[in-house]
């Protein structure tokens, strides 16, 4: 089984029924086939053959998944990355995936185009032909609708993700279609997706969650897609209302924002079965804040990671009431969890420990880096690097990335319970918290802190206000005032970016 032979199945099971919803049209599951046939006999009278692979640069638009689809028919392997990404972060791409094609929207052409002055690729962009880049309509419109059956089977390669470069170079995640499908199979169980249900794509579908969770899980059943090419609040309470959807998977962000919509009340959302969260967890407050706003009980919480498929655990409706802000008490379909210590044996309840996953879901390896791949994956286990306890009803805690830990005087602090602390002050708008090297206590916890507007004593504010809250040891000692932390494309705080002013 293979995932693009699956919309083929579906093609012929359900030719009329409606697949793609866009701003600008409707396809039925029959039309995206055609379309997807007639991109990959395009793309093979170009030389893309099996096991090249093609870097897939778009927002959540029809051309996004019509590429996906048929990179996959001819065997090569489809690389999705993010339509936010500059051409520094692509160029590192294109060079270390090998990629053979560059597919990308002509709203993000501009900044790209001298990208064929400097790559020997293919490229191709939607809208006009422009010099070297070819035109995706023509394409599609050259191209023969003979189905092309891809012969792959769910051990071959299928993709690569590329993960956040949070703490350097992004790492290239390399799926087979058993991993995808593992986690595919593991939403519609979970999370009852059927042919009746409407999947509401508005995070971007080159992220692990979208991409494999949600659209692979409701190609697999036979729903219906509403893509829409970017999140506003207004756009996403007014596309549920509008096209009755029921799975939606987001941010916290995105919860948080559209709450606090003025207008929220005016817009029927209860065809949703499912507003499913992610990447983050939303506290108690938030979470009453969430449900009261969009009045419902039907909040999932879901944790994993890119390398996990991503599978993970769940948190399920009636659990947000006493466990808001936990990932759940147990892991999803498919997959096991653990809290182990350094010498990987199980921690007890209330001890700290770094959570392992072990499923189908989980990645073949780190592309070209055999030796990332051997520190991550130990036997069936993936070792995710988040550090989390599980308290006495079971449940689990995340506290922190490992990589974070901060080791001062031989002691072990949480930037995080730091950062969640300090987030609360009323003039503190955004804040990291590091480590410094320091000849004495091995490292002392360093703040960087946004503020809301003009602060003095930015220092004494912070230690005062932490001074009832936390044991003295965990209180940073050093503060520095930035105009804004350092983020990528996917809003992810970039760490290794503040620990080089530090060394620098």
């Amino acid at each position: 089984m293979n995932i693009p032979n699956i919309l083929a199945a579906q093609a012929r099971k359900y030719p009329n029924k409606e697949a793609l919803v866009t701003p600008q049209e409707r396809l039925t599951y029959l039309e995206w086939n055609e379309a997807v046939n007639k991109l990959a006999n395009s793309l093979s009278e170009l030389g893309v053959q099996t096991g090249d692979k093609v870097v897939l640069h778009m927002p959540n638009t029809k051309e996004f998944l019509f590429t996906y689809f048929a990179v996959q028919r001819l065997g090569a392997l489809i690389v999705p990355i993010n339509a936010k990404l500059v051409q520094q972060e692509i160029t590192y791409i294109l060079e270390h995936s090998d990629a053979k094609v560059f597919v990308t929207h002509e709203l993000l052409f501009p900044q790209l185009e001298n990208l064929s002055d400097e790559h020997d690729l293919i490229f191709i962009k939607t809208g006009s032909r422009v010099g070297e880049w070819l035109s995706f309509e023509n394409l599609l419109a050259e191209g023969s609708k003979t189905e092309i059956t891809c012969p792959l089977t769910e051990d071959d390669e299928a993709s690569i993700l590329y993960t956040s470069g949070t703490t350097g170079t992004p790492k290239g995640v390399v799926f087979t279609y058993r991993s995808i499908l593992t986690v595919a199979r593991m939403i519609c169980i979970e999370m009852t997706m059927k042919p009746e249900s409407r999947v509401l794509h508005m995070m971007p579908l080159s992220h692990s969650a979208p991409l494999h969770l949600f659209m692979v899980a409701g190609t697999y059943v036979g729903a219906t897609h509403v893509l829409v090419p970017t999140f506003t609040p207004d756009l996403l309470l007014e596309t549920v209302a509008k096209e009755k959807t029921t799975h939606f998977f987001g941010a916290p962000i995105a919860y948080l924002a559209s709450s606090k919509h003025p207008k929220i009340n005016e817009f029927d959302l209860s065809s949703m079965e499912y507003w499913v969260y992610g990447g983050a967890p939303l506290s108690m407050q938030e979470v009453q804040f969430v449900q009261e706003k969009f009045q419902t009980n039907r909040l999932i919480c879901v944790y994993g990671l890119t390398e996990a498929g991503p599978n993970g655990t769940l948190l399920g409706f009636e659990e947000h009431d006493t466990k808001a802000g936990s990932i759940g008490k147990r892991a999803a379909l498919d997959c096991e969890i653990r809290i182990v210590d350094e010498n990987d044996e199980d921690v007890e309840q209330g001890e700290i420990g770094e959570i392992i996953l072990r499923g189908e879901g989980n990645m073949k390896e780190y592309y070209k880096s055999p030796e990332e791949t051997t520190k991550s994956i130990r036997g069936e286990w993936l070792y995710t690097g988040d550090m989390a306890m599980q308290d006495e009803d079971g449940y689990y805690w995340v506290i922190d990335r490992k990589k974070d830990m901060i080791i001062s005087g031989g002691v072990n602090i949480y930037p995080k319970e730091v950062e969640n602390l300090l987030i609360t002050h009323p003039v503190i708008a955004d804040v990291a918290v590091v480590g410094v090297p320091n000849p004495d206590w091995g490292e002392t916890v360093k703040a960087f802190v946004v503020t809301e507007g003009e602060v003095d004593n930015l220092a004494d504010i912070c230690k005062d206000y932490l001074q009832d809250k936390l044991a003295d040891y965990k209180i940073p000692r050093l503060y520095e005032k930035m105009e804004a932390l350092p983020r990528n494309a996917t809003g992810k705080l970039l760490k290794n970016q503040l620990r080089e002013r530090i060394t620098n």
